[in-house]
C-alpha cells in the first residue's frame, strides 16, 4: 500500500491548525485550545510536569494554568501528514525569558469537524 506523504492541500490544512494552535497558547485562548483537541477520554496530554488523560484533565489543566508568560519562540518545526487523516507536528521551543529549550510532539487526526489533537508530549531539555 502507498501511503502519500505531505500533500500539498493536507499538509496545508494541518499547517494552518498546528499554528492556530500555537497562536491560542501563547494567547491563552482556552476555547480554541478546547477546540482543537479531540473531545475524548482518550486524549492524552503528557508534559513536563504534568500527565493528562482524558479530555476533562486537559481542560482542567488548562483552566489552572497561568495566563502570564507563555510567549515562546519555535525552531525546528516539522509538520509531517501521512495520507488525508493524520499528521505529526514537532517542534522546539524557547519561553521568552529563558535560555531553556522544551521539544513538543503532537499527532493530529482529521475527524468530521476537522483537524484535531489526539495525543501531545511536551518537555524541557535540561
Amino acid at each position: 500500500m502507498h501511503q502519500e506523504i505531505n500533500r500539498p492541500q493536507v499538509l496545508a490544512e494541518v499547517t494552518a491548525a498546528f499554528y492556530r494552535y500555537e497562536t491560542a497558547l501563547v494567547s491563552n485562548d482556552i476555547a480554541v485550545l478546547d477546540a482543537l483537541f479531540w473531545h475524548d477520554p482518550r486524549t492524552v496530554r503528557l508534559g513536563a510536569g504534568e500527565n493528562l488523560y482524558g479530555i476533562e484533565e486537559i481542560r482542567a489543566f488548562r483552566a489552572a494554568r497561568p495566563a502570564a508568560g507563555l510567549a515562546r519562540t519555535l525552531r525546528n518545526t516539522v509538520i509531517t501528514t501521512f495520507g488525508d487523516d493524520y499528521a505529526v507536528c514537532s517542534t522546539e521551543f524557547t519561553r521568552e525569558g529563558s535560555e531553556r529549550t522544551g521539544r513538543q510532539q503532537q499527532s493530529w487526526v482529521r475527524f468530521p469537524d476537522g483537524w484535531r489533537i489526539v495525543a501531545a508530549q511536551v518537555s524541557l531539555m535540561e
